[in-house]
């Protein structure tokens, strides 16, 4: 009886909605910017970095399509008004964009999905919002001298990042919009799965990460 105890335990602790079967969370905040160039491509923009996703992730790889019930679209004013303000459906027009949701959509059924063990639909969301409102990206990377329309390498840009993550890596990704030239289109930045301190990020390696290149901030 009380192995059989025991065995029910550990099964319940198993499925317990506190235990991550995920090591960590990747925010992903694109710049608009580079994101939208040309400028045809999208709809509406922002001066600010806006968040593309968060992503839970393994040690050597990123959790998608994970099996759960499917994104059910926000009807409520409030949620949306918020989520308009900080995670922009860049290539839609806003009317599209709230009715269809489609970036949302996308994003919650390829990665939100994956921890719906520890956040269901409504709080992945509040949760990727509250990440995204304890940094401020453009005015961290202005107060070390990268401000739209300059380069550097990436180890200038890693290194400003690194002082608002407490040291841990970011995953900066990089673009070619014009042959040749390596620009900064989106910075990770990785959290443990409670969401309450920074985690080192795996390096998507799309940028050029020696000193002898530099990475366009595109204006």
């Amino acid at each position: 009886r009380l192995q059989l105890l025991s065995a029910l335990f550990i099964l319940l602790f198993a499925l317990s909605p506190v235990s991550a079967n995920f090591d960590y969370f990747q925010l992903v905040l694109t710049w608009p910017a580079s994101f939208c160039y040309p400028k045809n491509k999208c709809q509406r923009r922002s001066n600010n970095f806006t968040i593309h996703g968060l992503w839970p992730e393994k040690k050597h790889f990123r959790l998608e399509f994970c099996p759960g019930d499917k994104f059910s679209r926000f009807k409520e004013d409030n949620i949306i008004n918020v989520l308009e303000r900080h995670w922009i459906q860049m290539r839609f027009d806003e009317d599209y964009a709230n009715a269809k949701q489609p970036l949302w959509q996308h994003e919650y059924n390829r990665h939100g999905i994956c921890c719906k063990n520890l956040y269901d639909q409504k709080a992945y969301f509040l949760l990727a919002i509250r990440l995204k409102d304890k940094l401020d990206l453009l005015t961290t990377l202005r107060t070390h001298g990268i401000t739209p329309g300059t380069k550097h390498t990436f180890g200038e840009i890693q290194k400003a990042i690194k002082t608002v993550t407490n040291n841990k890596d970011p995953d900066l990704k990089c673009v070619e919009n014009i042959k040749g030239v390596k620009e900064l289109n989106e910075i990770g930045i990785c959290f443990n799965p409670a969401a309450d301190s920074f985690h080192d990020c795996r390096h998507s390696y799309t940028c050029d990460e020696t000193d002898s290149t530099q990475t366009l901030f595109r204006r």
